[in-house]
């Protein structure tokens, strides 16, 4: 029996185990893998966007996320296509690489290890070079890739290296994982970890799906010779008790936990702004994008916002069971089969594949087709930080369907 029916067995039955809900295994995809890095693209599917094109606009953009010197690099490049997800993505990412109450070799062995779980080449080939700036060595950096198993950590690294492969693998953190953590890490720092983790995953599905190269003149490459493997405990079942209690006050839980660390709320929120408020799909597009990922992360509270209060998912005409039952359900349209399976793919392989990839712009301009890749990527993250959070329900919200096993 192969190793991938091996890890997606034990990934169906501890879920199974774990609820009473009924699964089937068509419904629910196999994890992450752990045992082979993802794919990644040796040339562009998108092509960064030449100077000779810029506006006042991507100008403005341009000044105010490079490193100062007016210089784009190939990832701002890609993204500058669609200008609105510029300003989704980079207040965030300037937060967590500058700003955020990590110190800056705390920040790039998260960075790294993330770029590795998620084959980045263009975030390894950054950030390695900024790992050096931080004090870290060749050989350390090369020790990221080798990853918790390797001697020589000490346990502050040890805990962010375990950290990043749990959210990664299971879209969740241990018990005993987050007790350790708690342990060395004031509450700003720890939820600064996990979004660090969580949106340098969703830079990694976004760069390697539009095939982001990293620039020339950088020399760091992801390391080839190291195994690639992740050993993280299984999955535990959904908390009933939340890790971070909600501030008091009005408005959905979510938001009131993110409130206790109000500097990485505000950013934070520009990448959700983006999805709900500017992109061009379609709402009932970009539920079904939501839905879909809250249901492969297994997030509940996720699932139960997005089709209820603040998604109305069917108020959008989304039927969540035919989600939940994935695009290789009877009768799953071939637009809606496109959708779910690039939310299937991103979360399995951080990335589109080119089959994917080919039917999404077949049908889609090329501003839509990078907002279907975007939402379930950020998404993604929202369900790890639900997840490691324990964000609860609240009265009312509709848990995830019964499905009926095969």
């Amino acid at each position: 029996m192969s190793m991938r029916v091996v890890v997606s067995l034990l990934w169906l039955v501890l879920l199974c185990a774990s609820s009473s809900m009924p699964v089937t295994a068509q419904a629910l995809p196999a994890p992450p893998r752990g045992d082979r890095q993802p794919g990644r693209l040796t040339v562009s599917r998108i092509a960064p966007l030449p100077e000779a094109e810029w506006t006042d606009r991507h100008r403005a953009l341009v000044e105010q996320y490079s490193s100062g010197d007016g210089r784009a690099d190939n990832q701002l490049r890609t993204l500058l296509n669609a200008p609105e997800i510029v300003d989704g993505l980079m207040p965030f990412t300037v937060y967590l690489t500058e700003a955020s109450t990590l110190v800056a070799r705390q920040r790039v062995i998260l960075i790294l290890r993330t770029a590795w779980l998620c084959g980045s080449q263009p975030l390894w080939a950054t950030f390695a070079a900024r790992a050096r700036d931080a004090g870290l060595t060749d050989e350390e950096i090369r020790r990221v890739a080798q990853g918790p198993d390797a001697p020589g950590w000490d346990a502050g690294d040890l805990m962010l290296l375990r950290l990043a492969d749990q959210l990664y693998l299971n879209s969740s953190v241990t018990d005993a994982a987050w007790a350790a953590l708690t342990t060395r890490f004031d509450e700003h720092r720890l939820m600064d970890a996990v979004e660090t983790v969580n949106h340098f995953t969703v830079l990694s599905l976004v760069y390697n799906s539009f095939g982001v190269q990293p620039d020339a003149e950088t020399m760091d490459r992801l390391p080839d010779d190291i195994e690639y493997r992740i050993t993280v405990p299984d999955r535990e079942p959904w908390l009933t008790v939340a890790r971070l209690d909600p501030l008091p006050g009005t408005g959905i839980a979510v938001s009131r936990t993110f409130a206790r660390h109000p500097d990485l709320a505000q950013p934070r929120g520009r990448r959700a702004n983006y999805i709900n408020r500017v992109s061009p799909l379609q709402p009932r597009e970009r539920e079904m994008l939501i839905l879909r990922i809250g249901w492969n992360c297994q997030a509940e509270y996720e699932w139960a916002k997005h089709v209820g209060t603040v998604g109305r998912a069917r108020d959008r005409g989304v039927d969540p069971v035919a989600v939940a039952e994935g695009p290789d359900a009877p009768g799953a349209s071939g637009a809606d089969a496109t959708l779910l399976r690039v939310v299937d793919e991103l979360y399995q392989d951080a990335m589109v594949s080119d089959a994917t990839w080919a039917a999404l712009t077949a049908r889609y301009g090329l501003v839509e087709a990078m907002s279907v890749v975007y939402t379930p990527s950020s998404y993604r993250a929202t369900s790890m930080s639900l997840n490691a959070y324990g964000v609860q329900l609240e009265d009312g919200d509709e848990t995830f369907p019964e499905l009926p096993r095969q």
